[in-house]
């Protein structure tokens, strides 16, 4: 019999209560790298970092002392390294510099790829990680939905839908006129799922090298750069033996987010023919984390062709990437996928994608009740005392007799307005008529010149 899931302190239920650490090597072979290529990354890293102690060649590749030290020992055994002083009592202080046949080498290897950094982890490797933590592992209950979303006006029934979607960590297609908080929603959503994951800063592929670790969607749980060298010449690596293998860095989940700009060609390796390496695509970014396609249909390439880019990782959760040889690889699509748009749906898809779009959500205005509680909401923000007579105005004087369609952004930006125009006239924002008048006529559009 199973053991019950584990309920997190977020209420989210866990697979596994703690956050999984990929183990250290204990062996080169662990790596899943040849000999030869750590030699080159460490060649690599000496001719354009110039003279480094063992230390922080360590700290550089991210591979333990040993690994490192071994490789240097033979480098000097082959001429290709020399130490040219030392600034402590251990190998990890000694200052090592390259040879003029070093240097030679390391050109070699700089022609075939210019990566220098953290040792990257083999693709075989990089599967099963995320597979270990896959967002599948992660659920919401009911109470922690309403609490995510309590800063929203929701409906039940949008609720009802939510929490399924978000526990099937599989497409969610969120769709209604706009101003009505479906890219909210999806940013919500992003934020609820919460917990940390593991993630390399490079995938080695048939040789190649794939940078997979990018500052601006993955946020190290630390704070700080993992790239940074530690200065401190007695600590970090030599003093602490890391707990985890630092080929990867322990990042809050990912909250990937395009929309307009995204081309179809960004969906797949972008190949870098000078420095002879691959930057991953969005998809494989926000593995374990979830992928926001906004604005859906303003895209510069033709709604059916995205979406037929989707069908086969969608349905089953694999993707396919080629190199610029030919080669193609599978690689994981581990991510919540959530497609917002304000256009009509029927205009976008076809019945063979939306099938396998597995949760569809309506996103309409508010009623008057749910407007006068976003009302209010912001009111409380800003400072400005409530009044419900306002609010029969605008709907009186502005919704009613222009045929405005309520949306749920309208009270903050006609109180932003409010807010300008006070400060303009230097008084206090407050709901009389005449400035709720003044900021809803430069908010809405003028129709007086229809015929």
């Amino acid at each position: 019999m199973s053991s019950a899931p584990v309920i997190s302190p977020y209420g989210r239920s866990l697979e596994h209560p703690d956050t999984l650490e990929p183990p250290v090597p204990e062996s080169i072979g662990d790596t899943g790298l040849s000999e030869e290529f750590i030699v080159d990354l460490l060649l690599k890293t000496l001719y354009v970092q110039g003279v480094r102690t063992g230390r922080q060649l360590t700290s550089a590749v991210r591979l333990p002392f040993s690994f490192v030290d071994d490789r240097l020992l033979t480098l000097q055994q082959r001429r290709l390294v020399e130490v040219l002083g030392t600034g402590g009592p251990n190998r990890g202080s000694y200052l090592f510099d390259l040879t003029g046949a070093g240097r030679d080498r390391a050109r070699e290897a700089l022609a075939s790829s210019q990566y220098v950094g953290p040792a990257p982890v083999p693709l075989v490797q990089y599967r099963t990680w995320v597979e270990k933590q896959t967002i599948r592992n992660v659920h919401v209950t009911r109470d922690v939905v309403r609490e995510g979303f309590r800063r929203m006006v929701l409906s039940d029934a949008v609720h009802d839908v939510l929490g399924p979607s978000i526990n099937s960590a599989k497409s969610l297609f969120l769709y209604g006129a706009p101003g009505n908080g479906k890219t909210m929603i999806a940013e919500t959503i992003s934020h609820l799922l919460g917990g940390d994951i593991f993630v390399p800063f490079a995938v080695e592929v048939e040789g190649q090298m794939m940078i997979l670790y990018d500052p601006v969607y993955h946020h190290p749980v630390s704070g700080l750069n993992p790239l940074e060298e530690d200065d401190d010449a007695e600590g970090g690596w030599l003093k602490s033996p890391p707990t985890h293998d630092q080929r990867y860095v322990k990042i809050r989940r990912p909250i990937v987010l395009t929309g307009g700009e995204l081309t179809l060609d960004q969906l797949d390796l972008q190949y870098d023919h000078h420095t002879k390496m691959y930057q991953a695509p969005f998809q494989l970014k926000a593995n374990g984390g979830v992928l926001i396609l906004d604005d859906f249909g303003r895209q510069r390439v033709p709604p059916k062709d995205l979406l037929n880019r989707w069908i086969v990782p969608l349905e089953k959760r694999i993707d396919f990437l080629t190199l610029h040889t030919g080669g193609k690889f599978p690689v994981p699509f581990d991510c919540l996928l959530i497609i917002s748009t304000n256009l009509e749906p029927s205009h976008l898809v076809e019945e063979a994608f939306m099938r396998r779009i597995h949760y569809k959500i309506l996103v309409e205005g508010p009623n008057p009740q749910q407007y006068a509680e976003i009302f209010a909401r912001c009111c409380i923000e800003r400072e400005i005392e409530y009044d419900q007579a306002a609010v029969n105005h605008i709907y009186d004087a502005w919704y009613g007799r222009h045929g405005i369609h309520p949306r749920a952004c309208h009270p903050r930006d006609i109180l932003d307005h409010l807010v300008d125009i006070a400060r303009f006239y230097q008084g206090r924002p407050e709901l009389n008529f005449d400035m709720v008048d003044r900021a809803c006529r430069s908010y809405f559009l003028d129709d007086s010149r229809k015929e």
